[in-house]
């Protein structure tokens, strides 16, 4: 982390100044923004490029590890030099530079996508511009929305406590909310913390923007919607859409939404036989978006922060739990996918073991003879597509168990070799066994995927990390002690992240708003 950008959201309101916050964004364009900056649809042109960079980097690298290296699935090894060490081993606090920086590079990106929403509505109101512009200028302003969603979703899902009717309207509970670009020196000015309703009403008021402007934009050109667009789509919303809806409990919106992507037709799910083409060389039907990343814009490799690598099979920063291991059955192919067996040095001493190789570097994106373990990021699949309409069908007032049975039982039937298929047949006949299908196949998809830690918070679940690896108990003795057997209760504080301290010492109006436990 680059502690030299600690910007908070009040020091960003006084600086009127979008940065990168930390070098875990890889994002090398710092935006000054002015009042007269934007004039031309080169400039916007620009200026939603910025959007892109902003979802690139926000889906890889640490964005995506960190939640998953803190939950119950990955053991730190004592080789590993204490990397990840504090939010692996719960013992981070609202000083941690992490976690300020994610704090900080979420509202950075708000600050863009306000200028740019703000500046796109302006531009189309003139007379200035042709209809085609107007067309354009529509659909960056929808870029905007959801680029702002996000990372309120974002900013909601780990800095504010799960969402429930209950203390929906209560103050002080949900995100600071800046919908304008105003930079200003005026203390006073610096908003305290929204309620959870005003945050999520926020989120949906956006989304729905973004979906509306992405649609009519589809009317008239539609090349976009196809499988691992670069650009966003009205698909790629209507997923986050349910996403947003599953974390709120809105189980018929988080159907809706998860069924509009997978009757559209457009996404296919991988198959067995080409499972593994999707993480190796980013490439599947059923990636909805995928931002666009070169070898001349590498972003950080999120298969690094396991391994810690560079043209060698000898080292690893984290390993997977062997509980992780075992729930996968004979025939499934995202076992060979996901894991490779090493011959890890620690202290000296070889070790044999299983390494996480989800994001096992595309060759593609490779700056130099070595694997640099940098693939594309995917933060939207078909995959959770079939898991939030299963698991929504399973959750609703009146559950649906043949519909949730159907979506999960295809989409295991797409990750099970053919010969092993009837062995993985479900018959759920109540909504406990269905959910709870749902919640292991949640758990064996996503892995690594930045999901755990939200999962967990909805489900009000806590965990204990198995700390034996019964497949070769030579590693329980070099795993790191303090975080081996690391258990949160359902309630932990730690579900809900700090507000950074800084950003509390800036702002007064923040007083008394810090998260229980910080």
């Amino acid at each position: 982390m680059n502690k030299l950008h600690k910007i908070t959201l009040s020091l960003l309101m006084l600086l009127g100044m979008v940065v990168t916050s930390c070098d875990m964004d890889k994002e090398p364009y710092g935006t000054l923004i002015e009042n007269n900056a934007i004039e031309s649809m080169n400039d916007i042109q620009r200026l939603r490029n910025q959007m892109y960079n902003i979802l690139r980097s926000r889906t890889s690298g640490t964005w995506i590890t960190t939640t998953d290296l803190q939950m119950d699935e990955f053991h730190g090894l004592i080789s590993n030099g204490n990397r990840n060490g504090t939010i692996s081993n719960g013992l981070f606090t609202a000083s941690d530079a992490d976690l300020e920086g994610f704090f900080a590079s979420c509202y950075s990106g708000i600050a863009n996508a306000n200028y740019l929403i703000e500046k796109a509505n302006t531009m189309k109101e003139s007379d200035e511009f042709s209809d085609e512009d107007k067309v354009e200028l529509d659909r960056y302003a929808a870029d905007g929305y959801f680029t702002r969603a996000f990372l309120y979703f974002y900013l909601a899902d780990h800095y504010c406590q799960p969402y429930n009717e209950e203390d929906a309207d209560k103050p002080h509970l949900g995100v600071q909310i800046v919908t304008k670009y105003n930079p200003s020196g005026d203390l006073s000015s610096y908003p305290a913390r929204s309620t959870l309703n005003e945050t999520f009403t926020l989120i949906e008021e956006d989304l729905e923007k973004a979906y509306k402007g992405l649609k009519e934009y589809e009317a008239s050109d539609n090349s976009d919607v196809r499988p691992m667009s670069e650009y966003l789509t009205s698909y790629a919303v209507a997923a986050m859409q349910a996403r947003v809806a599953l974390v709120k409990g809105d189980y018929e919106t988080a159907l809706a939404k998860a069924e509009e992507v997978i009757n559209s037709k457009v996404y296919t799910l991988a198959t067995a036989e080409n499972f593994s083409e999707m993480w190796l060389n980013d490439n599947s039907t059923e990636i909805i978006f995928r931002p666009v990343q070169s070898v001349d814009e590498v972003v950080i490799g999120i298969g690094q922060e396991y391994l810690n690598t560079i043209g060698s099979e000898t080292n690893a920063d984290y390993i997977p739990t062997f509980d992780i291991l075992a729930l996968y059955d004979a025939g499934d192919v995202r076992f060979d996918a996901y894991f490779k067996v090493w011959n890890l040095v620690v202290e000296g001493v070889t070790y044999p073991a299983y390494t996480f190789q989800k994001y096992p570097g595309n060759v593609a994106l490779r700056t130099g003879q070595v694997n640099n373990f940098a693939n594309m990021s995917k933060p939207f699949r078909l995959a959770e597509q079939y898991l939030i309409a299963a698991e929504a069908c399973a959750s609703k007032a009146t559950p649906d168990l043949a519909k949730g049975t159907n979506y999960l039982q295809t989409l295991i039937s797409n990750r099970i070799e053919e010969d092993y298929l009837d062995e993985h047949q479900g018959n759920y006949t109540e909504a406990a066994a269905l959910l709870k299908a749902v919640k292991d196949e949640r758990k064996r998809e996503l892995l690594g995927e930045g999901f755990r830690f939200s999962d967990l918070r909805r489900w009000h679940q806590g965990f204990t990390r198995v700390a034996n690896h019964a497949e070769n108990p030579d590693l329980n003795a070099v795993i790191v002690t303090i975080g081996a057997s690391l258990k949160y209760a359902a309630d932990d504080y730690r579900f809900i992240w700090p507000i950074p301290k800084t950003e509390l010492d800036s702002n007064p109006n923040l007083k008394g708003q810090q998260n229980p436990g910080y």
